[in-house]
């Protein structure tokens, strides 16, 4: 956003790697302070704020878990796609106030769009999994 006296830019930083992670704010404050050296006229400030970071640092300690979203698919008829992400919003944050919460699917399609939706049968599958995590958990108690 911008006009001739004020320009305002807004970025998300986010990355799988936490000091690859802090590399980017690094970078990013750096090209601040060179434009605000560079331009006496220039007033160029920068605020960070962390929103969330990679859940993978809080889900590796406590794997098991993960082993058993994988079992309870399985168990329920499901192929489990297993692939790291950096993690959603809910998940990293609740993980990282002490609740390890992976991902784990929901039967969703077209995340974030206007055309998401998830289907019943999947839905239902979904439940069946929730339902099944739980069961294997009250085996290993």
């Amino acid at each position: 956003k911008g006009n001739v006296e004020e320009s305002k830019l807004e970025y998300i930083i986010r990355d799988h790697d936490r000091d690859k992670f802090n590399d980017r704010k690094i970078l990013l404050t750096n090209i601040c302070k060179e434009l605000d050296d560079n331009y006496s006229k220039a007033n160029v400030q920068i605020k960070i704020n962390d929103q969330y970071f990679n859940m993978k640092e809080m889900i590796e300690p406590v794997i098991f878990i993960v082993d058993i979203a994988e079992q309870a698919m399985l168990d329920c008829g499901i192929k489990p796609i297993i692939k790291p992400i950096r993690g959603g919003t809910d998940g990293a944050r609740l993980s990282f106030m002490g609740l390890p919460t992976p991902n784990i699917f929901t039967g969703g399609n077209n995340f974030h769009g206007r055309y998401e939706y998830i289907p019943v049968p999947s839905m239902e599958k979904a439940v069946q999994v929730i339902v099944r995590i739980i069961q294997l958990f009250e085996e290993k108690a």
